[in-house]
């Protein structure tokens, strides 16, 4: 190995060596240029540091020449802004002492067409009173100012009285109809509106009423409101009033809330006639029911009106005041109806009392709606209508006794008896009356239950009244049963006193029938019915009984026996010609006298008659055939005067004065 290593050449050796010694000198050359570099970045980096070491040195002496620059100018911005503040204030208080004359123009010239601007004239007034009351209170411009705030107030008070004045209008009586009208036949009732002020104007008024409680201190505009909208109220329900007295007279159409109008165009059934009633007295009742209506409606709406207007915890004690003129007048005409009823009773015209059933029944109907509507009114005001109300129970209870009392003892009088025995005028009356106060069968009820004093009626139940109703009516009924019984005394003639209690039995129980008087009767008398047709069946046979006095010529009775074809002895034939003559003579007296009789009902009239017929013609028919083949006169057609055919043609023409 040696040997071999030796035996490399020299050139290869010295080649090797002169790389490795470039190489050398590269790495030489390279870190020479590093190492001047590294001193060059040591010289940069110092100098930088020596420029921002001066940067810093000149900042700190400008930031020490700065700030004290700065202070002196925001000192001098504070007292500009000073400065300008103190002119602005100086401004605003020497404005102040301008306002009388600035604001003189507008508020001489008033609110009217301009409220908006008004009341930003008055609003600079009463700052000008505010700023001298509390900077300058006793500078003469403290009045000044105060002066035209006061003047500005008194205008304001004047344009809300004159925009009331001025806009507030009756309410037309066709829109009234209207809003007090029930349509049955709609299932939502359409709600009229009643508009008593312009939108415009109504907005000006609730702003002035604002304005006044809230700067103004003043609630004398709550008075002067109750008052214009008080006048109002009344002066809608007197031409509501007018105008249905003067449509009804020419018309003849006469409403009635109490049973539910339909349209102020479709009148309803009118109430038959009481006796003696007056067309004039029909007009007024509905008149005042429609009225009552009107003023509930009205005064809700009034209220709704003054809700928007008056202060709330004002709004209760205005609305009394508003609604007590129209309320009063309303209340004194039910006073004069109650007076009127009673001068009626104190006369025996106990038919004027169902003037007061409608109202009455309508008052009733509606009193929690009045009461409703009154609410939080002075006691006194919410017991108007039920004092009415009581005294028209009171009156209505004193006339139903004195009238049952007057059917009673109405006397028997012989030239007021019907001289055809027909139906009496008490009892037409009587049941006339009765069948009125069907018509109010509740409010009569109740009527007479308010004088009830026993604990049992303290609940006035429904059924109760109906009870008490039933027993008066029985009463009426029985007092009148017993008088007609009385009366009939008054004929001579037996037959004509059974005609004259059939009649009006009869003309009782047909009336009972056709209405609803029956069922209330049955209430206290189950078998009213049966007694009534027992009563007439009595007067029938007491009628029959008066045909005796002819048929009794017709029987065997005093008739001596004899043989057929034998001759009659003279006192035989007599007693056969007395048979014929007197069976004659009194069917022509009693056709006589009964045709002159009346038996109205024509049913009963043909019964009676058909009755008769069959007792007399199959009577005289024996008696002819008895004595058909017997000469007892040489003059047979004077005994023989009438056909069994003319008998019943005479009996037929009975109760007929017109044949």
């Amino acid at each position: 190995m040696g040997v071999t290593s030796r035996m490399i050449p020299t050139e290869d050796a010295s080649s090797r060596k002169r790389e490795i010694e470039e190489k050398l000198k590269q790495e030489q050359e390279t870190l020479s240029f590093i190492r001047e570099n590294l001193e060059k970045s040591d010289q940069q980096t110092k100098g930088m540091v020596s420029i921002l070491s001066s940067f810093e040195s000149r900042l700190m002496q400008l930031e020490n020449s700065i700030i004290p620059v700065h202070k002196q100018t925001e000192n001098l911005q504070r007292l500009q802004e000073n400065v300008d503040k103190t002119l602005s204030c100086m401004d605003h208080v020497i404005s102040y002492y301008h306002v009388a004359k600035d604001t003189d123009r507008i508020i001489r010239e008033g609110p009217t067409g301009r409220l908006d601007e008004y009341l930003a004239c008055i609003a600079k007034i009463q700052k000008a009173v505010e700023y001298f009351q509390d900077n300058n209170p006793d500078s003469p411009e403290l009045n000044t100012v105060k002066a035209r705030f006061e003047k500005g107030k008194e205008l304001l008070e004047a344009e809300f009285r004159s925009l009331l004045t001025r806009y507030s209008k009756p309410v037309p009586p066709i829109l009234i109809l209207d809003a007090i009208s029930v349509d049955e036949e709609l299932e939502v009732q359409e709600d009229v509106v009643l508009e008593h002020l312009p939108e415009a104007v109504l907005q000006d008024i609730i702003c002035i009423a604002g304005w006044l409680v809230e700067y103004g201190r003043n609630q004398d505009f709550m008075n002067v409101y109750f008052q214009i909208r008080s006048n109002q109220l009344d002066r809608s329900i007197k031409g509501l009033k007018d105008h249905f007295r003067k449509n009804s007279a020419s018309s003849g159409i006469l409403y009635s809330p109490a049973v539910q109008t339909k349209r102020k165009d479709t009148p309803t059934k009118k109430a038959p006639k009481r006796p003696g009633k007056d067309d004039v007295l029909d007009i007024e009742i509905d008149s005042y029911i429609h009225c009552i209506s009107a003023f509930v409606k009205l005064a809700q709406s009034e209220y709704g009106l003054l809700a928007e207007i008056i202060p709330e915890h004002h709004q209760k004690k205005t609305f009394d005041s508003l609604i007590q003129e129209a309320l009063d007048n309303l209340m004194l005409e039910g006073d004069n109806i109650v007076s009127a009823a009673r001068r009626a009773i104190m006369r025996h015209d106990y038919s004027a009392v169902l003037t007061i059933f409608p109202i009455l029944r309508h008052l009733k109907m509606n009193k929690s709606e009045f009461d409703s509507t009154l609410q939080g009114t002075a006691a006194s005001t919410k017991n108007k209508l039920p004092t009415l109300i009581t005294s028209m129970e009171t009156i209505g209870a004193k006339a139903l006794e004195e009238f049952a009392d007057s059917i009673k003892n109405d006397p028997d009088k012989e030239y007021n008896m019907p001289k055809d025995g027909t139906v009496h005028e008490l009892t037409s009356n009587a049941i006339l009356f009765l069948q009125q106060l069907l018509d109010f069968h509740e409010t009569a009820g109740a009527m007479l239950a308010s004088q009830e004093t026993s604990s049992s009626a303290s609940s006035y139940t429904s059924e109760f009244n109906k009870r008490l109703l039933s027993a008066y009516i029985c009463k009426v009924l029985g007092n009148l049963q017993l008088n007609l019984l009385s009366k009939s005394k008054v004929y001579e003639d037996s037959a004509l006193s059974a005609i004259f209690l059939h009649n009006n039995y009869n003309y009782i129980l047909k009336s009972l029938e056709k209405s609803e008087l029956i069922q209330l009767v049955t209430v206290t008398q189950k078998k009213a019915e049966n007694s009534y047709r027992e009563l007439i069946e009595q007067q029938i046979q007491m009628y029959q009984n008066s045909w005796v006095r002819v048929t009794e010529h017709l029987t065997n009775r005093n008739v001596p026996v004899f043989q057929p074809g034998t001759k009659l002895k003279d006192k035989e034939r007599q007693v056969i010609k007395d048979k014929f003559k007197g069976f004659n003579d009194g069917l022509e007296e009693l056709c006589k006298i009964q045709k002159g009789w009346a038996i109205p009902d024509k049913e009963q009239r043909d019964f009676i008659r058909q009755a008769q017929k069959r007792v007399v013609s199959e009577a005289y028919r024996a008696f002819l055939h008895r004595y058909a083949n017997i000469s007892f006169t040489k003059n047979p057609e004077k005994y023989h005067k009438y056909r069994p055919e003319e008998v019943e043609e005479m009996i037929e023409k009975l109760f007929d004065t017109s044949a």
